[in-house]
């Protein structure tokens, strides 16, 4: 494995990290400031009086919502999102992926073919965005109806509605073994396994079972010309270097290169926020 690489997200007009510590990170998506819960924020806080500029706040439910509407809009990278305050802190995006969209776009961009994507575990689409606004043919999967509904949604925010994308409400695992029953292939595929869960069927997900038969199966759904397979990851207690590792067959399969490491928010005084993981392969 190369040395880990460290991918961040930098302040920008739609979103900014303004302060961690103490268990929890202050952030700016848009006009709307939110304070959220977040184990890796270890250190103390930076700027104690800039967190009660805070519009709502994330502690077992969200407080002080009032002033925020129900949705509100952000751009980064170029697509448009609708974000709303969700259930369990959650509002719709995950910024620290935003390395990855502009790396999606830039390699489906570098080749002169038809690129075809297979995103499971899509939720509100920004890897798929990244892909259709690049010119790929997307299939985007996800076992929730409300993330697939928002996805819908922002792809007609960034304009590509009209672009060649299907969304399937469906068990990941579930719908990839089908796929490849059906003969089905892909030039690229892009995975953010949760460490469990439940498809819209109930079908039971457990990471540590689960996800090396989703990673084998999809293995075989790829195309004889293959472009890239990312691995993002939220688990805690897992690293980099075991999804490099899950990934290490397509070196041995296809050539290319692995790298893999740190998903990461920048502060202003550039301090940075663990936020995930990840692996990726490519040509």
């Amino acid at each position: 494995m190369n040395e880990p690489k460290i991918l961040k997200t930098f302040p920008s007009k739609d979103y900014e990290l303004l302060d961690s510590g103490d268990g929890y990170k202050l952030e700016r998506f848009g006009s709307v400031v939110v304070s959220r819960p977040d184990p890796q924020a270890l250190w103390n806080k930076t700027n104690g009086p800039l967190w009660q500029k805070a519009d709502a706040k994330f502690d077992k439910q969200w407080l002080g919502r009032k002033t925020i509407p129900p949705v509100w809009k952000v751009t980064l990278q170029g697509l448009t999102f609708g974000l709303h305050l969700a259930s369990f802190k959650h509002v719709g995006i995950f910024p620290e992926q935003e390395p990855n969209w502009q790396w999606i776009a830039e390699k489906i961009i570098g080749v002169e073919r038809p690129i075809s994507v297979l995103n499971l575990f899509g939720y509100t689409g920004g890897a798929t965005l990244a892909a259709l606004s690049a010119g790929a043919e997307v299939c985007h999967v996800d076992g929730s109806k409300v993330s697939i509904n928002i996805a819908k949604k922002n792809a007609e925010l960034s304009g590509l509605s009209d672009k060649k994308v299907r969304f399937m409400l469906d068990d990941a695992l579930a719908f990839a073994r089908r796929e490849l029953r059906r003969g089905k292939t892909y030039d690229a595929i892009i995975m953010d396994p949760p460490a469990f869960g439940h498809g819209p069927k109930g079908e039971p997900w457990k990471i540590e079972k689960s996800l090396p038969e989703l990673i084998e199966t999809c293995q075989k759904l790829l195309s004889p010309n293959p472009l890239f397979f990312i691995i993002n990851g939220y688990a805690a207690g897992y690293s980099a270097i075991s999804y490099n590792n899950l990934l290490q067959r397509m070196v041995a399969t296809h050539g290319g290169s692995i790298e893999a490491g740190e998903l990461t928010l920048e502060e202003a005084n550039g301090r940075l926020l663990p936020a995930g993981i990840f692996a990726r392969w490519s040509m």
